[in-house]
């Protein structure tokens, strides 16, 4: 892929961070956006190196979600005939399976969000596993505010995450939630005093996850996934099976003893993924 204009990615010490960095435009969505972070996603996916995945911003606002502009220029949504609205879904189908990479990841994604997380960038941030936020950020599901629905995920991803009556109120009022209220709520694990300190815990969060088994933590974000939509009975079913797939006497003896030794386990890495359309 050519260099991306959006995103900056970087990984050490198997930790990718990838960084929205467009500041001057508040980070907003508009196809060359997409594009790239599909691009990127799918290349953490498939190297295996990467043992957590940290979203960040610059500038003011992690994102102001998506660009107003393409509206009327990329993106045409035709409600002038049949044939023009099935292609809204098919449009809204591809989108949502962006964001969708990121809770597919095979890695935990965390999101370290300041200022505002607003319409699109909600979509986005439900699908990572875990949320940090300063203390000046604020979430609105902006949508509502300029005539349509959410559409991208915010509506299916955030009553998993925070009271229902919340998502009904947030969702038709188009309110602002500030950072303290989602943290009361459960939608951000921690609120910090500066954008800084929000990454800096991100990436320490990150750090502790990366010194983890890969595949026991591969197998861990697929049951906790999996147990999310399924009942209690369906979901520890699929734990037994996934249990004797990523089950390792020698992870167990490495991680224990590491712990016992007071230094960094050594684990396999997770297996890198060739791309199936490329092969042949």
């Amino acid at each position: 892929m050519t260099a991306p204009t959006c995103f900056t990615l970087s990984t050490t010490d198997h930790i990718a961070h990838l960084v929205l960095n467009r500041p001057a435009e508040l980070n907003t969505m508009h196809p060359t956006f997409w594009r790239e972070l599909d691009e990127l996603l799918t290349r953490i996916h498939h190297e295996g190196q990467a043992r957590a995945l940290v979203i960040s911003s610059t500038g003011k606002h992690f994102s102001a979600g998506m660009a107003l502009e393409t509206f009327g220029g990329a993106i045409q949504m035709d409600d002038q005939s049949p044939e023009g609205r099935a292609a809204i879904y098919d449009l809204l189908t591809d989108m949502q399976a962006t964001f969708t990479k990121i809770e597919n990841l095979r890695i935990p994604v965390i999101c370290a969000i300041q200022g505002g997380c607003i319409g699109g960038a909600v979509d986005m941030v439900t699908a990572a596993c875990i949320r940090y936020a300063s203390a000046d950020a604020f979430f609105c599901i902006q949508e509502i505010n300029i005539g349509m629905v959410a559409d991208v995920g915010t509506l299916q991803r955030l009553p998993k995450l925070i009271p229902f009556g919340v998502v009904k109120e947030l969702a038709y009022t188009g309110r602002r939630l500030p950072a303290g209220k989602a943290l009361g709520y459960g939608l951000v694990n921690e609120v910090f005093d500066t954008a800084e300190a929000t990454v800096a815990a991100a990436l320490q969060c990150a750090k502790e996850i990366a010194a983890k088994p890969p595949v026991a933590i591969w197998g861990t974000k697929q049951a906790v996934t999996y147990a999310r939509d399924h009942s209690v009975e369906d979901s520890l079913r699929q734990m037994g099976w996934l249990q004797g797939t990523v089950w390792s006497n020698a992870h167990v003896r490495e991680a224990i003893s590491a712990m016992k030794d007071k230094r960094a386990g050594q684990f396999t890495p997770l297996a890198e993924l060739p791309s199936f359309k490329a092969l042949g």
